[in-house]
């Protein structure tokens, strides 16, 4: 495998960063000084402290790799590395009742990791007003007042399926997105899962969790395989994971999604997530408080409705 790489996205230094190891993929973005040149000085700051934290991330978490694919207990021991430790505190809410194993919460914690590191090298009166760690879309974010950060969700071929906005008052600095059609394997039929939370790594566990209940059991149309005749070692194992959904009816993606609604809803009055939006065929859902919003649209609708229904 070939070391950490990074590079600046949009021709020089004052664009986003990019950094990849192996699997990891980050996209990062600092922004929102007073001055152009306190910027450029903070985002070049900014960029040294994750390049410098970024080098070894992807080794300590091979290290504790036996922990981190097995499932978590409530006793489960806690890793030594601090990304892998977070990776653990993300699950352990799910541990006594659910299958999950800290690698549901990977892409979020690297990001909450990283961006950790580059806050450590400010002081809280000359940080950047915004940096975000964009870690294959599981997105840990920081926010001063008065800075915002606008979210766009939208299908695998790039239908839109909604928008929302954070700004520095919100209590959301993690976003996290699960399904079908993500990088990791499902048990759910979900084509996604956007979940809103505290960090990172919080958002990428529920997501996994909210997705894996989105389903119609030994539904005909829905295709499952073996998750290690997928991928070779998968912390998964032989449990079965969705690799194509048919035909539905409109009653049966209602009952789908409702199915996850009810998760996500149990999630969010236990406090472990703030929203949740669920996509299944032409059909989705939100899970909020009544006051809050995420404005859904399409791009196209002559072909996609979203039918939504808030739950308070």
């Amino acid at each position: 495998m070939n070391g950490p790489v990074a590079n600046y996205l949009d021709g020089d230094q004052n664009g986003r960063l990019h950094m990849q190891h192996g699997p990891i993929d980050l996209i990062i973005g600092v922004d929102g000084a007073i001055s152009l040149e306190l910027e450029s000085y903070q985002r070049a700051h900014a960029y040294a402290m994750a390049n410098r934290r970024f080098k070894t991330v992807l080794e300590e978490l091979v290290a504790e790799l036996p922990l981190l694919k097995s499932r978590a207990w409530p006793d489960s021991p806690m890793p030594k590395g601090t990304t892998a430790r977070r990776m653990m505190r993300a699950v352990l809410p799910y541990a006594d009742t659910h299958f999950i194993t800290p690698m549901a919460a990977v892409a979020g914690a690297v990001a909450d990791e990283v961006l950790a590191a580059m806050l450590a090298g400010f002081t809280v009166e000359n940080r950047p007003k915004r940096i975000y760690v964009n870690n294959g879309g599981d997105i840990a974010i920081h926010l001063d007042a008065p800075a915002e950060f606008h979210v766009g969700m939208s299908r695998e071929d790039r239908t839109g399926l909604g928008s929302f906005t954070l700004d520095w008052r919100s209590p959301t600095r993690g976003i996290a997105t699960s399904g079908r059609g993500g990088r990791s394997l499902s048990m759910g039929i979900a084509d996604s899962v956007t979940i809103l939370a505290c960090n990172a790594a919080e958002a990428d566990a529920a997501a996994t969790i909210v997705a894996n209940e989105v389903d119609l059991p030994d539904h005909a149309a829905i295709t499952r395989m073996r998750a290690s005749d997928v991928v070779d070692d998968s912390d998964l194992g032989d449990r079965l994971v969705v690799r194509g959904c048919g035909m539905l009816t409109a009653l049966e993606v209602d009952t789908a999604l409702e199915l996850g609604v009810e998760e996500a809803e149990r999630l969010r009055l236990g406090g472990l997530i703030q929203k949740a939006a669920i996509f299944l065929k032409d059909q989705g859902r939100i899970v909020a408080a009544p006051i809050d919003k995420i404005d859904f649209h399409s791009d196209d609708h002559d072909h996609l409705h979203l039918e939504m229904r808030r739950h308070a």
